[in-house]
């Protein structure tokens, strides 16, 4: 606030700055199929801007985009772009967290012990996420490539022990599939009830 105005002088008082705490009390990490370009930018934008703790690009075979090494140290920084500028869209303090694409069976191996809640979403699904207990931890969210998962890999999500959810009668798109298992997630145990 201006406290004094006088010729060339103007004093300020006492500012106080505000942080608004915008992160959800859920720990998501998204772990999405590497697709499309443009299908990556937009489900990172919208996973972002709902919330998502962190994101795992996943190489599976079925995935449309391949990385070299280089290529996807390219696209990490464009994904880091967008999703700061989703962050600055909805305002959010913080920046999920990006992690370089990994093969899927390595981060399942990785995902045995670090996830609270595990969740895979698989159209052959049985399960609803309503009928499970709230999480108390970091949830793990997998979603499959345009073509979905190989038997070999949802099988080995089973394994390490991902719970099969359904998310309706209809096949959703994968950027379709994240986001509505975002909002879901969100809505049941994170900051939207």
């Amino acid at each position: 606030m201006i406290a004094e105005i006088g010729g060339k002088r103007v004093v300020v008082g006492n500012i106080a700055a505000v942080n608004t705490d915008r992160e959800s009390p859920l720990q998501v990490v998204l772990a999405q199929a590497l697709s499309s370009s443009e299908k990556m930018d937009w489900v990172i934008q919208k996973a972002t801007e709902l919330g998502v703790a962190e994101f795992q690009p996943l190489d599976t075979e079925r995935s449309v985009a391949r990385l070299t090494a280089e290529r996807a140290a390219k696209r990490i920084e464009h994904w880091q772009q967008v999703a700061i500028s989703a962050c600055e869209q909805c305002g959010r303090n913080l920046l999920p967290k990006l992690h370089a694409p990994l093969d899927i069976m390595v981060w399942l191996q990785q995902m045995q012990k670090t996830a609270d809640a595990k969740f895979i979403l698989l159209p052959q699904g049985a399960i609803s996420l309503h009928t499970q207990a709230k999480p108390h931890g970091k949830v793990a969210l997998l979603v499959g490539a345009e073509g979905g998962f190989t038997q070999a890999e949802s099988d080995a999500a089973l394994h390490c022990g991902f719970i099969p959810i359904r998310m309706g009668a209809r096949v959703l798109r994968t950027e379709t599939a994240a986001i509505a298992g975002l909002a879901a997630l969100q809505t049941l145990w994170g900051d939207f009830s």
